[in-house]
């Protein structure tokens, strides 16, 4: 934690100037609000800007970008808040907060949405709904559209539609030295194939144009938890993955290992009790879906089944009460070429391991529209991959800081003969690895670094997945 700055880090004549041209709300330490505005959702992320700058549209965006490179703060962007790596805010310089802007427009006739940076999924998912549309989004419906497209986005329509990032059609985008520019498939093509999951390297994007696809208003949803004590939790993860190669795209699923959190929520006698979960969505007919889905709910005697047919949008909100705001969060993620008998054993023995109840294990299956997609279309990388594994740290007490972390970095460490050193950047730790980005990209990274320096030379963009520049 650091000191709170002086108010003076941004004199009173330079604030003076840069309000009045500023339809927004202008937040500095001192003012009532400043202590709510500057927390993030992770609360291991404790921060003390010198100026929040919520925008009330792009203009605000081009003027916050403008002051801060003129008076060379540093420059965090803020839609959503839910950066676990905590890059939504930072020490003494200016957050460019969108969290005011939240237009949509849907084309109900093009399936398309044009959509502000600062809308959360759930608020996406309720517009498009209303003519049983959707975009692949991610599983927590609080999260905001923006972090999460720029880094790729893994969701429950994966398989059958791809990430949120394959389904971006144009950006409009505010860059470094102020201008406004659109990235679409006729104009800046480049910028539009690096925001497909290079993060916010290459400008603040103020509005996102996604494509939509028939999805809803019902949908077959598996949510069910069976035991995981001893081999069960082994011969559960060795199920699921056989489960994965004979099921078809619109099936998009994920195994979880934990333990049941003592929480009201749960049956007290399941309380601290080892579980293998496994969540699915059929983006397809329901009665289809259920066909589809029900080897999951067949695998044995379920602990807790929330499965079975219900509208979409509540779906996407199925695991928002296990991630609320200020719990202490580290997660990272490896993507796996393979999960053979070998890999599950060394994943079951360090969920044997986690030292807090409310962390897990998550295994994301990855193929279909995913993996069709070529490695060279857009700047994401991880196609290749089986599975997506991704630990998450969870707890509560900062006391438990080292033992959590130190778990889970062991935990990935171990892992590494099962993967090709890539992982999901959005799932990255708080990225202090060395090197990470460019295994995190592979063979895109040369081409990243090369965007970088066209869009964003001076590295104003910094606080992200970062692709530093070289000129």
């Amino acid at each position: 934690m650091s000191d709170t700055p002086s108010t003076n880090s941004v004199n009173d004549e330079t604030f003076r100037r840069f309000q009045s041209t500023h339809q927004g709300q202008l937040i500095r330490p001192g003012d009532e609000v400043y202590d709510e505005a500057r927390r993030v959702w992770n609360g291991m992320i404790d921060r003390y800007p010198a100026l929040i700058v919520r925008c009330a549209g792009v203009e605000d965006v081009i003027a916050a970008v403008n002051f801060a490179r003129e008076n060379h703060l540093r420059v965090a962007v803020r839609a959503g808040g839910h950066s676990v790596a905590g890059h939504a805010t930072c020490d003494e310089g200016l957050v460019v907060d969108l969290s005011m802007m939240k237009h949509i427009q849907v084309d109900p006739a093009a399936h398309t949405a044009r959509v502000q940076g600062g809308v959360t999924w759930g608020e996406l998912d309720a517009a498009t709904q209303v003519h049983s549309l959707a975009t692949p989004g991610g599983l927590v419906s609080v999260t905001g559209i923006a972090g999460l497209t720029l880094g790729g986005g893994f969701g429950w329509l994966r398989n059958k539609y791809g990430l949120s990032c394959d389904n971006l059609i144009s950006a409009e985008v505010v860059t470094a030295d102020g201008r406004v520019i659109t990235a679409s498939k006729d104009e800046n093509q480049d910028l539009l194939w690096g925001l497909r999951g290079g993060g916010g390297n290459f400008g603040i994007v103020t509005t996102f144009e996604y494509q939509l696809h028939p999805v809803g208003p019902d949908v077959m949803f598996v949510f069910v938890l069976y035991d995981g004590t001893g081999e069960n939790l082994n011969k559960g993860l060795r199920f699921y993955r056989d489960f994965c190669k004979r099921v078809p795209d619109e099936a998009s699923t994920i195994a979880v290992c934990g333990k049941v959190p003592p929480e009201p929520a749960y049956p007290a006698e399941l309380h601290e009790n080892p579980y293998v979960l496994f969540g699915g969505l059929y983006a397809g007919p329901v009665e289809e879906g259920k066909r589809v889905l029900q080897p999951l709910l067949d695998f044995g005697q379920p602990l807790l089944d929330y499965s079975g047919i219900q509208p979409y949008v509540d779906a996407q909100k199925a695991w928002d009460a296990d991630y609320p705001d200020g719990k202490r969060y580290y997660w990272k993620s490896l993507n796996l070429i393979s999960l053979d008998d070998h890999a599950i054993q060394r994943i079951a023995n360090h969920a044997r391991q986690q030292p807090s109840v409310h962390s897990t294990i998550d295994l994301w299956h990855i193929g279909g529209a995913v993996a069709r997609v070529s490695a060279e279309a857009s700047a994401f990388h991880g196609r290749q991959a089986a599975f997506l594994l991704s630990p998450e740290a969870n707890w509560e007490d900062e006391a438990d800081d080292k033992a959590n972390i130190v778990w889970l970095r062991n935990f990935i460490a171990d892992m590494a003969p099962f993967s090709d050193g890539s992982r999901y950047l959005n799932f990255a730790g708080f990225q202090e690895e060395e090197e990470m980005m460019r295994k995190a990209f592979g063979s895109q990274y040369e081409r990243l670094v090369a965007l970088k320096n066209k869009y964003d030379p001076t590295n104003l963009f910094n606080l992200n997945q970062n692709i530093k520049p070289t000129v």
